[in-house]
């Protein structure tokens, strides 16, 4: 974990999580966020191999310890989406992932909107069995003392 400096402090801190295929049909918890609630400054995801073919939408959930699953972000189209593309996040609920562009884009945004976000996980949703990897970055500011994020 590391405090992303460019812009100085800007985005707060920094976690990565290592590539790992998408889950199956599945949420698959990516981070898990503890010892208090978090300002969710930007999620960007990458893809490491290639989707496969599968009419597949994906979308970010937050599953908190109490309370109930949310959506971070809407589902988006991601069926043969290519290395390289990225997926980021508006910071509207409603909104789907920035990948709104050719899927040969290298272009993600970060929040316009920071996202206050409970004790619990950050997950992936698939709707269906599809091939590929993403490997993704959080940052975020602690809100409460001892809040911290690790991937999961």
């Amino acid at each position: 974990m590391s405090v992303f400096l460019h812009p100085p402090g800007l985005l707060g801190v920094r976690v990565d999580r290592a590539t790992a295929t998408l889950p199956q049909t599945a949420t698959g918890s990516i981070f898990t966020v503890s010892g208090g609630r978090i300002i969710l400054t930007g999620i960007i995801g990458q893809v490491t191999t290639a989707l496969g073919a599968t009419a597949t939408s994906m979308n970010l959930v937050h599953t908190p310890t109490v309370g109930t699953v949310a959506d971070i972000t809407g589902p988006a189209v991601v069926t043969s989406d290519e290395v390289g593309t990225l997926y980021g996040i508006s910071g509207l609920i409603t909104d789907s992932f920035s990948n709104n562009l050719p899927p040969t884009s290298a272009l993600a945004s970060l929040p316009a909107r920071p996202l206050l976000l409970a004790v619990g996980n950050i997950g992936l949703k698939t709707d269906a069995n599809d091939t590929g990897s993403v490997k993704w970055h959080l940052t975020y500011w602690p809100f409460d003392v001892g809040a911290s994020v690790a991937a999961a």
